[in-house]
Formats: structure tokens, C-alpha cells, sequence
């Protein structure tokens, strides 16, 4: 798992007022929990920009005050309106505790239904597991090999790691769609040879 480094300080003041300025200062208040103490800190918001807006998952260095936690990233809250960063939570990793955390899926093969002129349709970004830090992959692979016009693949039917995956068994990952005009080429072939 790759890993990034957040610099923060920590947050002497909790109040309305103390966040308010904090943020028009382009800091973004967070919390780090899962030790043995919550720790409130704030961290510019630039630092967050490869961590909350890429698909990639990654363990986080972070540094308070030259005090280092290994965690992840657990949630993200954003403004309604203006979509700017407005809080961010922490969980700290321990080596023997599991975590549940969202992975992205990444296909791998080729598809016989998008060979044949089908298209590719993904319904699922990520994947929620669980597993411990050290089993925590990059991302899950999902074959498509052996997916079909207007067929789709499971999540029951990925392969299995050292990790569990939370997400429904039954939840497509992948359909392989049939665009309009073939479906027209086929309904004139079922025509054709009835006739």
C-alpha cells in the first residue's frame, strides 16, 4: 500500500469559532481515533488534494507536531455547495486489529462481450473488505475474461486474498451491455430465420 505523508498541528480550541478561522485559512480540521486517545489537529488543505481526490488508497503518515501515526483515511466531509473540504477523520492502524476500508477495483483480461461490440459498464468503483494493515491491498483485481454480451460479473465470483470482502456477494461489479444497434442486428437475424 502506498503511503503519504500529512503534516498537522494540534487543536488547542474545539469551538465553532477556532474551525471557522482555521478553514479560511485553507486548514482542514481533522481527529485521529482508534488509539488510545482522539487527537484534534489541523492540517493545511493542500496536503489532502492526492489523498481525498484520487481513487487510490493509501496508509497515511501522520505527522503531528513531529508525533508519527500510521492510519487511513475513514471519512471526508465536504461543503453542500462549494464541494470544499470541511473535516477529515483518522483511524489509527494497530498490526493486530482489523479495519474495514473501500479498495478500488481494477479489471484485468479481455471481455468476449466488448470484443464482440459490447460495452463495458462498471457498477461498482470500490469494494468494501476487511483485513489487517499488513493484507491491505493497492486494489482488488476483477477478471473479465470470461464476460459475456449482457452478462455480468458478481462480486461473489472475485478471487479471494487475505481479506474479507464486506460488500454483497450478490452486487454486479461489471455488465457487459448491448448497445442498441446490436440488439437491432440480432432481433433482424431472429427475423430472418423464422421466415
Amino acid at each position: 500500500m502506498k503511503t503519504l505523508e500529512i503534516i498537522g498541528f494540534k487543536r488547542a480550541n474545539l469551538g465553532k469559532a477556532q474551525t471557522k478561522e482555521l478553514r479560511n485559512e485553507s486548514y482542514v480540521p481533522g481527529v485521529l481515533y482508534g488509539g488510545t486517545e482522539q487527537v484534534h489537529f489541523y492540517a493545511p488543505a493542500i496536503l489532502f488534494r492526492d489523498l481525498v481526490y484520487s481513487p487510490e488508497v493509501y496508509e497515511v503518515d501522520l505527522n503531528i507536531e513531529g508525533t508519527h501515526h500510521r492510519a487511513i483515511l475513514q471519512d471526508v466531509q465536504f461543503h453542500p455547495v462549494n464541494e470544499m473540504l470541511l473535516h477529515v477523520d483518522f483511524l489509527q492502524l494497530d498490526e493486530s486489529k482489523e479495519v474495514k476500508i473501500d479498495v478500488p477495483v481494477k479489471f484485468v483480461g479481455n471481455s468476449p462481450g466488448v470484443m464482440a461490440g459490447g460495452k463495458l459498464v462498471t457498477k461498482l468503483r470500490k469494494l468494501k473488505i476487511k483485513a489487517l494493515p499488513a493484507n491491505l491491498p493497492d486494489y482488488i483485481e476483477v477478471n473479465i475474461s470470461e464476460l459475456e454480451l449482457g452478462k455480468s460479473i458478481k462480486v461473489s465470483k472475485i478471487a479471494k486474498g487475505d481479506y474479507e470482502i464486506l460488500t454483497n456477494s450478490l452486487a454486479p461489479v461489471a455488465t457487459v451491455t448491448i448497445p442498441r444497434a446490436l440488439k437491432s442486428a440480432q432481433t433482424e437475424e431472429a427475423r430472418g430465420g423464422k421466415k
